[in-house]
Parts: C-alpha cells; sequence; structure tokens
C-alpha cells in the first residue's frame, strides 16, 4: 500500500496519484468560505465539524489569504463559526470544547491579521457581528471562567488561558484591541486568582495566568477606569497573594540558574583556557558572550504586584518552601527564536530544579534574594536597548520598594540576616569575590551592593544617565528611612562613598562628551546631597562614632575631586550658559564639604609640619579631624531627608506603553502552532463516551 502523506490539510499518496485529497476537516472548512449556509445541505454541519481535529494552520492561513472585501462576503458564515465555537464550549464532550477553542484561536488570529490592511473592516463586527457581540462575548467570557475554575481537566485550563493570550495579544498596542472592552465588562479576574491560590492549578497554569493577569492590567490603563487594576490592588487573600509570588520567584529563579549553567560552561570552556594564557585582558569580552533570555513579562507581573498592591509586599520576604516545584505551563517553550524582549515561559525542566542554596548552608530564600540576583545579571550589560530597558524597570520596582514603610522595615530588620550571592561583572582591576566569605547581613545591604556594583560598572561612554538617576534615587530613600527610624546600619559606607567619588571624577574628567547629551548636574547634585545627607544627619544613622570620622577622612582624602567640581560649577555658573542654574544648584550644595575640606586641611598640614611627618597615616589623619570638631561650623540645609515619590503615569507612561507592546508581541509568537497541539489533549480524551 502507498504511504500516504499529509501537508496543509491536504493527504495524497506518494506514488504520483493525479489528484491530492483533503482532509474532511479542510472540506468543511471551504465550505464555511463559500457565500452559502454550510449547514443548508447539512442538518449535522456544525455539530461534525467540532468532532474533527482541528487543522489550525490551514484555516488560519485561508483566513489570511482572503482581501477585505472577500472576507466581508463570507462574514455570515464567520459570524456564525464564532457563535458555534461558544455554544460547543458548553458541551459535556470534551473534545467538543478543545475544538471549539482551537477554532476560536485561528478566528482571532487570522481576522486580526487581515485588519492590519487597509481593508478598514471592524474586526468585532467581523467576528460576532455587531448586534450580538455583547451577547456573544458574554456568553464566551462565562464559559471561559466556568472551564477555568472548574475542577476538571488541566489541559482544557490550558487551552483557555491560551486563548485568552491569543485574545489580548493579537494587536501590538494592546490598548487598541477594541474587543478587550468585553473581557474588561465580563471579568475573568476571580479565576485567575482561584488558579494562583490553588497548588496544583498554580504549578500547571500559574506562569501562563500571571502574564495574563499582568497584561489585562495594563489596558487603557491611563484612559479610563482599569477593574483588572482596582481589583488587583485590593487583593488581601494571603494565598493567592503567596502563589503570584511563588510564580515569579520560580521564572526568576529558572533565569538565574540558566545564567549560572551558562557561565560556568563558559568558564570552563575555550575562553577560561585563552584567558590563562594570555591574561585577563579578555574576560570582559568573554563575559559578554554569556546572554540568556530576559524575562520582561514575569518582571512587568511583579512590577504591578509590588506597584498596586502594598499587601504583596509581605510576599517578597517570605521563604518559599515550594520553591522548585512551581512548574511550567503544560505546553512547552517555543524552540523557534524569540525577540530580545522575551516572553518566554521557564524551560521544562524546571519542574524539577530547585532554587540554587546561597551557600552550603543551604539557607532558606525569598522572592527579594531572587530578584536581587536576578537584578545583578541583567544591569550588567545595558548597551543591549532590551537589557537596558529590563535594568531599567529592575530598578523601577527597587524604587518602589525602597519607598514602602513596611518593606524597608523587613530589610532593615536585623533579625532577618540573609547571605546574597549577587552576581558581579568581571573587571580587570579587581578580583572576583569568593561566595563562601560572604557575611550574613540585613537584605538592605544588598540592595545596597546592587547600586555600588551599577555605579562601579557602567562608567562609560554609551553612559546609562537614567538609570544613574535612579540607582542614587534608590539610595537616597533608603537612607531617608533610616535616618527617620535611627536604623544604625552595619555596612561597609566606605565602598558606596567611593564609588560616588569616582562617578563625580568620571562626570568631570568626560565633562565635554556628557554635556552634548545630558544635564550631568542633576546628577551631580544628587551625588553631593547623598554626602550632605552623611555629614548633616550622619550621626543618627552611620553604625558607629568612628563611621562618622571616616566620611570626613574620605572627603578630605578626596579634597581633590570636590574642588575640582567646584572649580568646575563656578565656572559654569559665572557664564550666561544653558547650564547657569543647573551648575549654581550644585555650587550651593558644595558648601558644607568646602567647609570640611576647608576647615580640616590647614589643621592636617599644620600637625604635620609640628611632627616632621611628609604623609600622614590614616589614623593620624582621624586624630586631628576628631581634636578639631568643635570649631567646624555647617550650614543647615532644608530638603535633604525629602523626595518626590515615584509616579508611573506622569513620568513612566510612554516606557511602559512600549514595554508591554514589546511583551503582546512576543506572548504572541510563543503562542505557536505547536504550543496549541491537541495530542496532549487527546491522550486525556481519547475515548468519546
Amino acid at each position: 500500500m502507498a504511504q500516504v502523506e499529509k501537508r496543509g490539510g491536504l493527504l495524497r499518496k506518494s506514488s504520483a496519484s493525479k489528484k491530492p485529497l483533503k482532509e474532511k476537516v479542510v472540506l468543511m472548512y471551504d465550505e464555511i468560505f463559500m457565500t452559502e449556509d454550510p449547514s443548508k445541505c447539512s442538518p449535522r454541519f456544525w455539530e461534525e465539524l467540532f468532532l474533527m481535529k482541528v487543522n489550525l494552520e490551514y484555516l488560519e492561513g485561508k483566513l489570511e489569504s482572503l482581501d477585505g472585501e472577500e472576507l466581508m462576503k463570507i462574514k455570515d458564515n464567520i459570524n456564525c463559526l464564532f457563535q458555534h465555537c461558544i455554544q460547543a464550549l458548553g458541551e459535556e464532550h470534551p473534545i467538543r470544547v478543545v475544538n471549539a477553542l482551537q477554532t476560536l484561536c485561528a478566528l482571532i488570529r487570522g481576522v486580526h491579521q487581515k485588519n492590519k490592511s487597509t481593508s478598514g473592516f471592524d474586526i468585532i463586527n467581523m467576528l460576532m457581528g455587531f448586534d450580538k457581540a455583547e451577547l456573544c462575548m458574554k456568553n464566551l467570557m462565562e464559559s471561559l471562567d466556568s472551564l477555568l475554575c472548574a475542577e476538571g481537566s488541566e489541559s482544557l485550563k490550558s487551552l483557555c488561558l491560551k486563548l485568552l493570550l491569543c485574545l489580548v495579544t493579537v494587536t501590538d498596542n494592546i490598548s487598541q484591541n477594541t474587543i478587550l472592552e468585553y473581557v474588561m465588562i465580563n471579568s475573568i479576574f476571580e479565576a485567575i486568582l482561584q488558579i494562583l491560590s490553588h497548588p496544583p492549578s498554580r504549578r500547571e497554569h500559574g506562569y501562563d495566568a500571571v502574564v495574563l493577569l499582568a497584561l489585562l492590567v495594563n489596558y487603557r490603563k491611563y484612559e479610563s477606569v482599569n477593574p483588572y487594576i482596582v481589583k488587583l490592588s485590593i487583593v488581601d487573600d494571603e494565598a493567592t497573594l503567596n502563589g503570584m509570588g511563588l510564580v515569579i520567584a520560580q521564572a526568576l529563579s529558572e533565569y538565574n540558574r540558566q545564567y549560572k549553567d551558562k557561565e560556568e560552561e563558559h568558564q570552563s570552556g575555550f575562553f577560561s583556557a585563552l584567558t590563562n594564557m594570555v591574561g585577563s585582558m579578555f574576560i570582559a569580552d568573554a563575559h559578554e558572550k554569556i546572554s540568556v533570555q530576559t524575562n520582561e513579562a514575569i518582571l512587568l507581573a511583579l512590577y504591578e504586584a509590588v506597584h498596586l498592591n502594598r499587601n504583596f509586599i509581605t510576599v517578597l520576604a517570605q521563604s518559599h518552601p515550594e520553591m522548585g516545584l512551581v512548574m511550567t505551563p503544560v505546553s512547552p517553550a517555543p524552540t523557534t527564536p524569540v525577540t530580545p524582549l522575551g516572553t518566554t515561559p521557564p524551560s521544562s525542566d524546571v519542574i524539577s530544579s530547585v532554587e540554587l542554596p546561597l551557600d552550603a548552608d543551604v539557607q532558606t530564600s525569598n522572592l527579594l534574594i531572587t530578584f536581587l540576583k536576578y537584578s545583578s545579571i541583567v544591569m550588567q550589560d545595558t548597551k543591549d536597548e532590551h537589557r537596558l530597558h529590563s535594568g531599567k524597570l529592575c530598578l523601577i520596582i527597587l524604587t518602589c520598594i525602597a519607598e514602602d514603610q513596611y518593606a524597608n522595615a523587613f530589610l532593615h530588620d536585623d533579625n532577618m540576616n540573609f547571605r546574597v550571592n549577587l552576581h558581579r561583572m568581571p573587571m580587570r582591576h579587581r578580583k572576583k569575590a569568593a561566595d563562601k566569605n560572604l557575611p550574613c547581613r540585613p537584605l538592605v545591604c544588598a540592595v545596597l551592593d546592587l547600586m555600588v556594583e551599577f555605579i562601579v560598572t557602567h562608567m562609560m561612554k554609551e553612559f546609562p544617565m537614567d538609570l544613574y538617576i535612579r540607582c542614587i534615587q534608590v539610595v537616597h530613600k533608603l537612607l531617608c528611612y533610616q535616618k527617620k527610624c535611627r536604623v544604625r546600619l552595619h555596612y561597609t559606607w566606605r565602598e558606596l562613598w567611593s564609588a560616588l567619588i569616582n562617578l563625580l571624577k568620571f562626570l568631570m574628567s568626560n565633562e565635554t562628551v556628557l554635556l552634548a547629551k545630558h544635564n550631568i548636574f542633576t546628577l551631580a547634585l544628587m551625588i553631593v546631597n547623598l554626602f550632605n545627607m552623611f555629614i548633616t544627619y550622619g550621626d543618627t544613622f552611620l553604625p558607629t562614632p568612628s563611621s562618622y570620622d571616616e566620611l570626613y577622612y574620605e572627603i578630605i582624602r578626596m579634597h581633590q575631586s570636590f574642588d575640582n567640581l567646584y572649580s568646575m560649577v563656578l565656572r559654569l555658573s559665572t557664564n550666561a550658559g544653558q547650564w547657569k542654574e543647573a551648575a549654581s544648584k550644585v555650587t550651593h550644595a558644595l558648601v558644607n564639604i568646602r567647609a570640611i575640606i576647608n576647615h580640616f586641611n590647614p589643621k592636617i598640614e599644620s600637625y604635620a609640619a609640628v611632627n616632621h611627618i611628609s604623609q600622614l597615616s590614616e589614623e593620624q589623619v582621624l586624630e586631628v579631624v576628631r581634636a578639631n570638631y568643635d570649631t567646624l561650623t555647617l550650614k543647615l540645609q532644608d530638603g535633604l531627608d525629602q523626595y518626590e515619590r515615584y509616579s508611573e503615569q506622569h513620568k513612566e507612561a510612554a516606557f511602559f506603553k512600549e514595554l508591554v507592546r514589546s511583551i503582546s508581541t512576543n506572548v504572541r509568537r510563543n503562542l505557536a502552532f505547536h504550543t496549541l497541539s491537541q495530542e496532549v489533549l487527546l491522550k486525556e480524551f481519547s475515548t468519546i463516551s
């Protein structure tokens, strides 16, 4: 018997038969694409159609091949197919339901593709008809809600979520997707929460549910009242919030694991041998080749939860006994390449993967630690535009955390100490820190370490000014909390001071290049005011009196940098140029730093002369400082402990619109044909009763 091959809905014998044979389902699709009602000649047409295995590729391709005018001619049949799909969702036989869900996916995607042309027909009218749209969508959303909340098949629930993701992401700009108005009116918010609060459902569908929620929250969020925003902001059920946190933590943890695996593979490979032979000049180049797909969709979900829901802040610090048990969606991640702002769910081996212990003692982890580790990886390389956006979102999330009173309480809690192994960029002038030497400290120390690491490693030609400003703002907000609550944090403040002074030196040495693109005085003023915070209020939050002495020592030791900065801003503030006002603000802010330098430097020089010492040790300088505090006069500067709170709508709307557009594009691409395959589903429903 001749072998039978199947291609694009055609059956043909490999021995040269004259005419290819079509599958029955394809013949039925062809009838739908005629202008006549297919059920006229065959009363059981619709009943039989949903017993046939869907040929997604053929159906979607057929819709895309027609022009707008041709499609309008068969509008009644398309409307009829859409309505019968919705009716089939209420059937008892799961195979009918599966086929109806997949047919809806193909219909929605195929018709939306046509909307990109200039044909100008209305999508809602094309799919449902204006007169029936409201009732159709009400029935559709109620059916999906029932299927998601039912005790039944997990595969059906997965397909329902795929259909919803298809519906939401069918346009790049989700706010232009008019069908979503019906998704706002007929909310499935409670169904999403039920999935997240129920461990078995969460393990199967948590990822898709969280991404779906993040996208729905962003539908016309600045133009109208979005019910998903309102509902998410008031969720207080602990199981639901923890479930959401677990899904996010698992996805970020999987990224961290993949990165660590690639890093180890990289270090043991060719570049490692090459580096050992010729020295460390190739370290940075070798490192840049380590690239793992970032996951902005899950990061957006974390942002929305932190930004909108005060109760979610508690989830950040909770340990994760289930870490490693949160399963990915049933459907595998696509093997086809996706664009850099990816939304690919964690790979299928996450089911058995566990959050890597942070040290040999296998201490517990939590969502915040996992997020900080993720941030330390994605913030290393901001040369790529997509990673720049990812790093920006990480800093925005940290900004929201740094402003929250409760978050600060657990960040600074002495009873919650962790070893947080942040990734550090390989640099020629420093050795890689040994992970096992990390001390146990409050979580705020890891946040400050991350900010210091960013400051030190991004002084480059393509200067990420926006990220630097956000980074300094995070530090400032943490200091404001410490000052307000008199928290004496045992932290190596010298590392921060040194990083800030080096940043000032970089701004000055690259003044001409940077001023062509940026207002460097905004950043310089923020850095100077951080020093002013330490000078004015340091006695209330620095851990010991000697820490305050060390601050003065660093300012005096690096006085040349501050002198140079003063000369630069004085020069620009006395000229009638565009930077006059911005530079003069820095001039005024430097008053106390200059007072310290001008007060102590003569005393130190006098001490050296009297004692015939050419170069004083640190201890000798500190001795002079301690002996001369009483005669130092400083000016009280107002507003050092005040800051403008984060506001998304007024300042970040453009960024989030572009981010959501990228995420929507990639979610749609990840819903490829094979992710909607029936193989898994049909195993579950192998018999028709």
